[in-house]
């Protein structure tokens, strides 16, 4: 099964988790939504989609990917993934973030953590982190668990 790993990052959390995901799945193209370059999606029977979510929202790539390519997605195997510094593991983020009909036909979906790099943030940012975490050094929750998990359940 040939598998694109589409994905949008702020900070590279994301590419490092899509990356992770790769190596696990095998046979698989890792496309960042920045470049414009979008390989045929009819080449691929499994379409991965991750974004980094902050304040509750995805990045606008992912967003534009979506409006522009929704339709082809349909009969396809996907799977959708997010990152950040959330404790929150719902299905939340993701109904506010992807249309219904791609949650509903998506084989997994799955919020893998993320990373907290203060060389990378801005001064608000880092502001933020340390008011609502309490840290104020490098972090990172990224699952490796929670990643053999996704990519076991896309695998099946």
């Amino acid at each position: 099964m040939k598998t694109l790993i589409l994905y949008a990052t702020k900070y590279g959390a994301t590419r490092e988790i899509a990356e992770r995901i790769a190596t696990q799945i095998g046979n698989a193209t890792l496309h960042d939504l920045k470049q414009i370059d979008l390989p045929p999606l009819a080449d691929f029977d499994c379409i991965l989609i991750g974004s980094s979510l902050y304040a509750g929202s995805i990045r606008k790539e992912v967003k534009t990917f979506l409006a522009q390519h929704g339709p082809e997605l349909q009969g396809k195997k996907t799977g959708l993934f997010l990152s950040g510094m959330s404790a929150e593991v719902s299905l939340k983020p993701f109904e506010d973030n992807f249309p219904t009909a791609l949650l509903e036909q998506s084989a997994t979906w799955a919020f893998l953590g993320g990373v907290f790099d203060p060389q990378k943030a801005n001064f608000a940012e880092r502001l933020i982190m340390k008011a609502i975490t309490k840290q104020s050094g490098y972090v990172s929750t990224i699952s490796d668990e929670k990643i053999e998990q996704f990519t076991a359940q896309m695998k099946a």
